[in-house]
């Protein structure tokens, strides 16, 4: 019995511990808006070498982050009760769920259950999908209000559309006066 209870904690405290660090689903989202990203920057640098390009995370609404924040942390919660095999039902003075009796039947799988699908919901209220350009602070593309990202071709037509015109913007007489 004591053998089954360190290894719920030992699942537990691993829980905690990629929970923290985020698990691999909203990273590899990440690395695939980022490879998006960088395969960008590279053709960008070749056509334009003077640019400079900056890529930052694009944060959805506070709501959504505080909701996020809120379930991950009620997350931990609801595993630690269900290794450490408390009801928090009986607290409240209710009788307790079949999913609740299953969980306690079956620690790992309901902490395994609880952890990945409030990590779905989590990564889900913290996606924007943004890809937003701007050129000189000035918004050039915006795949919140498109909805897909602008294709090479497009994103070199638009820079260059709005370099000329910055350039014939920056080489027009000023009035003196």
């Amino acid at each position: 019995m004591n053998r089954l209870r360190f290894s719920l904690l030992a699942l537990g405290l691993f829980s905690l511990c990629c929970a923290t660090t985020g698990d691999s689903s909203g990273v590899k989202k990440m690395k695939m808006q980022f490879r998006v990203f960088e395969e960008y920057t590279q053709a960008l640098y070749q056509r334009y070498p003077d640019i400079r390009i900056e890529g930052e995370n694009y944060l959805p609404i506070p709501v959504y982050r505080h909701i996020a924040s809120f379930l991950s942390m009620f997350k931990l919660l609801v595993i630690g009760l269900i290794i450490i095999g408390r009801d928090p039902f009986a607290f409240f003075g209710m009788q307790s769920p079949g999913i609740w009796q299953w969980g306690q039947e079956n620690k790992i799988y309901a902490c395994m259950m609880v952890f990945f699908f409030s990590n779905m919901i989590e990564n889900q209220l913290m996606s924007t999908g943004a890809f937003e350009i701007t050129l000189n602070d000035v918004p050039v593309w915006s795949k919140l209000e498109s909805g897909h990202l602008p294709s090479m071709q497009q994103l070199v037509q638009i820079l260059d559309n709005e370099m000329k015109m910055n350039v014939h913007m920056n080489t027009r007489p000023h009035p003196h006066s």
